[in-house]
């Protein structure tokens, strides 16, 4: 439903995302992670018909984005950062005159607000002012203009930023109840939205997609070598977490608790890939004349992942100084994106 392939975005010589390649299969959600200023925004606008790329193809619904840009925007159902609403319309009347502008057909008009609106369950709120809204509602309002026109694929950027955890939850699963009838790509740097709502995940970083998967096989790629929480008795001397250290397949020992004087002691182990050494660190307990009141193996989870593999981007990619860029260039880059965006929405109501 969506292919992706080195897609790349560079304002002057600074470049916002590199060689960006990723798919998504018809009726799946697509967790679309990073940190602020990861190229996510960027990508997304891309992808939506508003903003050209440099270099790289998209394809939608088998319609390539930038040659056949109109058609994929009658495909296309995209949800900025920003809701774009009207504060002075009314819920139904703004979803009409969305549906206008999306070209859906006078006749199917009515039928495709009022389906909209149920399933966003903002039926009871048609009649009252946008700016009446409260932010949850106005989100509500705000997807339910991006499939007012039934489309194929769906975009979210930051659905959930701003709201309260009722409105969140709420939202989530709104999202979720629109999979299978439509293909979802979800941006967010919210951790817990994509494990608990997308079936796939891409995390971008720099610009830069530094690893595809489910949330599942990620973690699990994470914690290909154990890790484990020992709880024992008694204080634990800097010999005693040299002693688990040395046992073959370990590669990290922390002490979990804070004060030495606590009857119980927490120790936190990091092991090698590949590697359990559950035995041998009960062996080395023993020895070391320490009791283990529990031993239990400990499993990454998706902000483990997000971390880790953030953290390694930042390690192994050499960045030019051209991408150490001050944040006036930041600001500029943002401006010509908004410049642009505006242009683009600009033509497309006018066409």
């Amino acid at each position: 439903m969506i292919e992706v392939e080195n897609l790349c975005k560079i304002y002057g010589t600074t470049p916002a995302i590199e060689d960006v390649s990723f798919s998504v299969k018809a009726g799946e959600i697509l967790g679309f992670l990073g940190p602020n200023g990861a190229g996510k925004t960027t990508t997304l606008r891309i992808l939506s018909g508003y903003l050209p790329a440099t270099n790289g193809t998209a394809r939608i619904a088998g319609y390539e984005v930038h040659e056949q840009s109109m058609a994929v925007r009658e495909r296309i159902g995209y949800l900025p950062e920003t809701p774009p609403l009207y504060p002075d319309m009314t819920v139904e009347g703004f979803l009409h005159f969305v549906a206008r502008i999306k070209r859906v057909a006078a006749g199917d008009r009515p039928l495709r607000v009022q389906a909209a609106m149920e399933r966003c369950g903002i039926l009871d709120r048609r009649q009252s002012l946008i700016r009446k809204l409260s932010k949850g509602y106005r989100q509500r309002v705000g997807i339910a203009q991006a499939i007012v026109h039934d489309p194929p694929v769906i975009v979210l950027d930051e659905p959930t930023v701003g709201l309260d955890p009722r409105q969140i939850i709420e939202v989530r699963n709104l999202i979720k109840s629109l999979a299978g009838d439509h293909t979802i790509i979800l941006s967010t740097h919210i951790l817990p939205e994509v494990s608990m709502t997308c079936s796939q995940v891409v995390i971008i970083n720099k610009g830069q997609i530094v690893a595809t998967g489910t949330p599942d096989n990620l973690m699990e790629k994470l914690t290909a070598g154990a890790g484990y929480e020992i709880e024992v008795e008694g204080e634990i001397e800097e010999e005693t977490l040299n002693s688990l250290l040395a046992v073959p397949g370990v590669k990290i020992v922390d002490l979990l608790t804070t004060s030495p004087t606590e009857p119980r002691q927490r120790l936190q182990v990091v092991c090698e890939n590949n590697r359990e050494p559950g035995p041998e660190l009960i062996a080395a307990c023993v020895t070391e004349g320490i009791k283990v009141y529990e031993m239990r193996r400990t499993r990454a989870s998706l902000e483990d992942v997000f971390l880790t593999l953030t953290a390694q981007e930042e390690a192994t990619i050499a960045r030019s100084p051209s991408e150490d860029k001050p944040d006036s260039q930041d600001i500029a880059k943002d401006q010509l994106e908004e410049d642009q965006l505006e242009e683009d929405t600009e033509e497309t109501v006018e066409n």
